[in-house]
């Protein structure tokens, strides 16, 4: 008896992608099916980065078709496809830069910049092209985040070369300027240098630019928000009511600009005694939980308090880095891939399809 193509549907629709939580038919995962006699050969294309669960996904799958009766060989390939995604109305894409994410807290001392700096790591360890824009102007940290020393290379004289570190391509105001020198600059020259920083930078193949965006709602996040492609923003916070309060008026603030929110990552959630190995949550609990419930959005991730996140940030290897097998570089990865999902789900961009209409006066 011949194997059909429903019948390789059939099986596909009640698999459940651990990732998505949709079935591959709905989430349009399957790419193609070959059918020869009984062998049956699937190609499977995600829509977001996955090398930490491809073999998973690879196996899941292959067991699911076997409960087809009379099934001969059976090949399943795994593949991920990450394209541009819809951005706010009347605003250009970055060229070399499919999807920007906004990190984003209503206040500091939240963790968003190890957040930050831990996704892109992530999302680049599970297999895509990313790139690090730091947007604090006066106060920097990604350099010291990855390590970097040194200043970007211009070829041109006018654009500047990203600098490298872990895998991914970075730009920040830190690498251009002494360490200790601040930056005394009102409102329009700091949303300047950041139009420069990521306009002028000669961005390579990225799938996803991570931008760490200082704390609080004012001229950056406006300027990111008014002139900058955002394909969506992640909210950092912690437990604690009062960076929850803050939190809030950062989310509403990108949901006034028509800025997808993809979700919230809720940091120093707990903390363990390196002593005794008591945990507790001192920062309070449910928070973010509550928050998501709130508005609607999903809770990506909950980070705890722990000592490694902060002595591999200082040290220039972010723990996704420095323990790639670890706890937590297990969480980040989970929260990069939940992003990846959440911008693949979100409308794909299409402006490339039109026409270019250009007038000329005769």
């Amino acid at each position: 008896m011949t194997i059909s193509e429903q019948q390789i549907q059939s099986a596909l629709k009640q698999t459940i992608d651990p990732t998505t939580n949709k079935d591959y038919v709905t989430a349009k995962s399957v790419n193609s099916i070959q059918i020869s006699g009984n062998n049956v050969t699937v190609a499977i294309e995600l829509g977001y980065p996955a090398n930490s669960v491809k073999h998973q996904v690879q196996q899941q799958i292959t067991d699911a078709l076997r409960s087809i009766p009379d099934i001969g060989g059976i090949q399943v390939t795994v593949s991920s496809k990450i394209i541009p995604h819809s951005v706010q109305r009347g605003v250009k894409l970055i060229p070399g830069v499919k999807n920007i994410i906004a990190v984003a807290s209503g206040k500091g001392g939240v963790g968003k910049s190890a957040t930050a700096v831990n996704l892109a790591l992530a999302l680049a360890s599970e297999g895509a092209s990313v790139g690090i824009l730091d947007a604090d102007i006066y106060g920097p940290s990604q350099p010291q985040m990855l390590g970097i020393t040194g200043h970007p290379e211009s070829l041109d004289g006018k654009s500047m070369e990203p600098m490298h570190a872990h895998g991914i391509q970075a730009m920040s105001i830190g690498m251009l300027v002494d360490v200790e020198t601040p930056m005394v600059w009102r409102g329009p020259m700091v949303t300047q240098a950041l139009q420069q920083l990521l306009n002028d930078t000669n961005w390579k193949d990225l799938d996803y630019l991570v931008v760490d965006l200082p704390p609080g709602t004012g001229d950056i996040q406006l300027t990111l928000a008014q002139k900058i492609p955002v394909t969506g923003a992640v909210i950092v916070t912690t437990p604690q009511d009062i960076a929850l309060l803050d939190a809030r008026k950062g989310l509403k603030m990108f949901e006034k600009v028509g800025i997808p929110i993809l979700g919230i990552v809720e940091n120093m959630s707990t903390h363990t005694c390196s002593k005794c190995g008591h945990t507790e949550p001192i920062f309070g609990t449910g928070g973010g939980e509550k928050m998501c419930k709130d508005y609607n959005v999903e809770l990506l991730g909950a980070l705890p308090l722990d000592i490694k996140i902060r002595e591999h940030t200082d040290a220039g290897k972010p723990s996704v880095i420095s323990e790639p097998n670890g706890k937590i570089a297990e969480i980040y990865k989970l929260i990069a891939r939940r992003v990846a999902v959440k911008i693949a789900e979100s409308a794909e961009d299409h402006s490339e399809l039109f026409a270019k209409i250009i007038m000329e006066d005769n």
